[in-house]
């Protein structure tokens, strides 16, 4: 769930687990590798724990693939990437305490017709191998979660059954990247997000890091990957600028 904040993993339905005797679907092949980005390096980092010094400085680095770019907070420190040299984002005065996420500083960054996406908060997880529970999902081109993950990642896969889809991407920086949305969230039951949420993390292999981005707003996806297991590291936005190129 990157600027996703389309990312609405709420309860519905009435079981909480998964059957206890899965069906054996095929291996999930991995997604394509790609030239590492220098931000990756930080967010798996973060993800095992190792974090930047927490000095209120602001490390500015390429722009990424795709025409995007975006703003990585971190404690105490933040990471942009930009087109724009450095001198010039420092010029606007982020900080690494929240200010790499102001609406003015972000604003600079894209330009004044450039798109902003949300303030997500960054999650990650590890996958836990072993048979998959959930297999994948024909049909959904035209789902608005799949067609946002299409526009943003790259080797999008598409995942689910029916309580709901997971799509399966490589995403900011190359990152692995995992969004979920239930079918029917208005159903009530809980557990479901939390449930599906499992499921989709027998496709990462065991130990693997995978992230996601949830609108802090968004309460029940929010919920539903905290008991998955998911852990906050940071907060991030991604920008497509507007700016003249000239």
């Amino acid at each position: 769930m990157t600027p996703d904040s389309p990312d609405r993993t709420a309860p519905h339905g009435t079981h909480d687990t998964a059957p206890t005797a899965p069906p054996a679907f095929p291996p999930v092949a991995p997604c394509a590798p790609r030239p590492a980005h220098p931000l990756l390096g930080r967010l798996l980092d973060a993800a095992a724990g190792r974090f930047p010094p927490a000095d209120g400085a602001v490390t500015v680095l390429p722009a990424l693939p795709g025409g995007l770019e975006c703003s990585v907070a971190f404690t105490g420190h933040a990471v942009v990437a930009t087109a724009l040299p450095a001198s010039q984002v420092h010029a606007h005065g982020p900080d690494g305490f929240g200010g790499s996420l102001s609406p003015d500083f972000l604003r600079s960054l894209a330009g004044p017709t450039g798109w902003i996406g949300v303030v997500d908060a960054t999650l990650v997880g590890r996958g836990t191998g072993g048979p998959a529970r959930l297999p994948p999902l024909a049909g959904a081109d035209d789902h608005p979660r799949v067609r946002f993950a299409r526009e943003l990642r790259s080797d999008v896969r598409v995942f689910g059954d029916a309580r709901g889809l997971v799509t399966l991407a490589a995403g900011l920086a190359g990152r692995p990247e995992i969004s979920v949305e239930l079918h029917r969230p208005e159903d009530g039951g809980r557990g479901r997000g939390r449930s599906l949420l499992g499921d989709a993390l027998t496709l990462v292999p065991g130990g693997e890091p995978v992230f996601a981005a949830v609108a802090p707003g968004n309460a029940r996806s929010l919920r539903a990957f905290l008991a998955a297991g998911f852990t906050p590291i940071g907060s991030e936005v991604l920008v497509r600028p507007g700016r003249s190129r000239a």
